[in-house]
């Protein structure tokens, strides 16, 4: 076999029989989640008045766009109050349970609907980290992001921790039944006509599709008899997962390049004083002393203007490099750090952070993974040195319970492949 053709198959059989970047996965699934969640958090007290159904945006007004727009929101089903306080309940408690990592698949839809119910309502409060925060929560509904550092790794680690004893874990009883919660609730909402689009397209076709193959995937892993067919569902999802880095990663490189080449043609990048103007913004000066201090020094805001620029347009073409690649992610993250601060946007900050995560080096993330569970384990543990294996990741687990793209050798199985055809696929979760 020539060259080109074996490095085609290996790359082949890379992105079908693994979920790449397990680590990355959930670090945006951590960041995004807690993103959303300190902002509902943050706009509890003035949820009335950004999304309530008497706000200034009135429901009516909101229903006459969403007719025009056919954006997707379940507040527009009802201008009940009570419905609004539900809904922006449930966000809350989806972004909370998507954080820790419990039944991912199944709270990464909530958390999608969530999002895209609340910002859908009153589009013309968001910015450019409520944009980023819209696209990312649908793409991690495709994504494998609850492998590592979530409460579903540590329950497969435990139930594969009882099959090598030799016990049998309880069958799951909490999955099925919120699928069957779901599956009635979208059949109300269906059979009343609340979610626009037919059978061959729009929501009520991706709702249902999702549903479905939640269904499915536990189905087979309860009742097929032969690993054929869960290492076919394995497959599917191992190419979904990836098409939807990619696209993750893809649409962080576009963010960055369309906004270095639109800085290029403005007369004020050009010149060198774009960063001295939004110091002196009412509206983005919550520490007026520290925008003057900063803005008096010429050469720091020349720097800083040129510097953004070439970080911005340079980053996408770092990508193959990975020691430039990375310095120039260090800048990213701290100058959105500096922004949170200096501007008062925390919210956008934590959202282009979360998005450059997914970039960050394997080796770094399992650092941090593993200061994390030492810290965790001298906190709350009284036996010394205990230490979450599920945190560790998979290089650091045994044979049975590694996964990823870490596991290399001949040995190597998919679930479900021969020779694990008895162990039990995970439904409902990553």
């Amino acid at each position: 076999m020539s060259r080109p053709a074996a490095a085609i198959g290996r790359g082949i059989t890379r992105v079908t029989d693994t979920a790449l970047g397990p680590y990355q996965t959930a670090v945006i699934r951590i960041g995004f989640s807690a993103t959303w969640l300190l902002f509902l958090l943050r706009e509890f007290p003035n949820r009335q008045q950004m999304y309530g159904p008497g706000g200034p945006w009135s429901w009516d007004l909101a229903q006459q766009l969403i007719a025009g727009n056919h954006a997707f929101t379940v507040l527009m089903w009802s201008d009940s109050q009570v419905w609004f306080e539900t809904v922006y309940a449930l966000a809350v408690l989806a972004a909370v349970l998507l954080l820790v990592g419990w039944r991912t698949r199944t709270m990464s839809v909530l958390f999608m609907v969530g999002v895209l119910s609340l910002q859908n309502r009153n589009i013309f409060i968001g910015d450019g980290g409520d944009n980023v925060i819209h696209l990312m929560a649908i793409y991690l509904v495709f994504t494998r992001c609850g492998q590592v550092w979530s409460l579903d790794a540590r329950r497969a680690r435990l139930a594969r921790g009882a099959r090598a004893r030799g016990e049998w874990p309880r069958p799951d009883r909490i999955g099925p039944a919120l699928w069957c919660v779901f599956g009635l609730l979208l059949a109300a909402a269906t059979a009343v006509g609340k979610i626009s689009g037919g059978w061959l397209g729009g929501w009520l076709t991706v709702l249902w599709g999702l549903w479905a193959v939640q269904g499915l995937w536990w189905a087979v892993g309860r009742y097929a008899r032969g690993g054929e067919p869960r290492v076919l569902l394995d497959l599917v999802a191992n190419l979904t997962h990836n098409a939807a880095l990619f696209m993750i990663m893809a649409e962080a490189c576009l963010i960055y390049a369309t906004a270095g080449w639109y800085k290029i043609q403005g007369s004020r990048w050009q010149d060198g004083t774009a960063v001295y103007y939004p110091l002196h913004l009412d509206s983005f000066s919550p520490w007026p002393a520290l925008s003057d201090a900063l803005s008096a020094n010429g050469t720091l805001v020349m720097l800083v203007t040129y510097g953004t620029v070439l970080v911005q347009v340079a980053f996408p073409f770092t990508l193959l490099n990975r020691r430039v690649k990375n310095v120039l992610l260090a800048l990213m993250i701290t100058e959105h750090a500096v922004i949170a601060v200096v501007l008062g946007l925390p919210f956008f900050s934590l959202a282009m952070i979360a998005a450059d995560a997914v970039f960050l080096p394997t080796s770094f993330l399992r650092r941090l993974g593993d200061g994390a569970a030492r810290a965790r384990g001298r906190l709350f543990s009284g036996v010394p040195g205990r230490r979450d294996r599920a945190s560790r990741g998979p290089d650091k687990q045994g044979p049975d319970e590694q996964q990823g793209p870490d596991r290399q050798g001949p040995d190597k199985q998919r679930p479900g492949a021969p020779g694990a055809a008895g162990e039990p696929h995970v439904g409902f979760t990553a």
